[in-house]
């Protein structure tokens, strides 16, 4: 099989559309490998936390992204993430990063390191003869604007909100007042992600839009 005939699949959408579950299934389902290049932003941003950096301060993120190593496992169904050799998978999750991850996501620097990583990750697959979905906010724009396919997940925002709480709640029924908390906090992340000035979360104009709203996961990824 050459590989012009293995199929790179960008994945874009906001938080709580649904990404990393249908991701992961669509890779799984059809024996490809599966990049998450959020889980990659977190990771840094975890290594800027432990410096003590401020989030505002890009010079000095920058200067600990340059010493900073990231691996992230392609594996659908066991994806790991690595910082500078140490398993964060749990801790990248955790509420102060996701408070940070955009201000760190937004800094140049940051970008073009995991970029470069990203890209490296896609022609590995390429020329290990297999698939990759790739998930983020500009994999379809940026990172791999020449995918085989491209796909943009959107929901209702009230439906993203509740989708987060219940996640951020390991499973349990989310009360009101966390749902409405994490729906300002969706909101406020999509109007930073859309409009900071590197690589912001847009729609490629040939991607598929794909409304998770009224379909259950296996449904998505039957549509992917």
């Amino acid at each position: 099989m050459s590989a012009s005939n293995i199929l790179v699949i960008a994945v874009d959408g906001p938080a709580g559309s649904g990404k990393s579950s249908v991701c992961r299934g669509v890779a799984a389902k059809l024996g490809m490998r599966y990049l998450d290049t959020g889980a990659m932003y977190r990771a840094m941003t975890v290594a800027v936390l432990a410096a003590g950096v401020d989030v505002a301060d890009e010079a000095a993120i920058e200067a600990v992204a340059e010493h900073t190593s990231i691996t992230c496992g392609t594996d659908p169904g066991a994806p790991e993430v690595w910082l500078d050799g140490r398993d964060v998978a749990e801790s990248i999750r955790g509420s102060e990063v996701t408070a940070a991850v955009s201000a760190v996501s937004a800094v140049p620097g940051v970008r073009r390191r995991l970029v470069e990583i990203q890209r490296s990750q896609v022609q590995a697959a390429r020329h290990a003869d297999v698939g990759i979905v790739v998930e983020g906010r500009d994999i379809g724009t940026v990172v791999v604007p020449e995918a085989d396919l491209k796909i943009f997940l959107v929901a209702d925002p009230a439906v993203r909100a509740e989708r987060r709480a219940l996640e951020n709640g390991a499973g349990e029924l989310p009360d009101p007042a966390s749902v409405a908390v994490t729906h300002e906090e969706l909101l406020k992340r999509d109007a930073y992600d859309a409009g900071r000035e590197i690589s912001p979360l847009a729609q490629a104009d040939d991607a598929r839009v794909v409304d998770t709203t009224d379909f259950t996961l296996i449904e998505v990824i039957e549509q992917v």
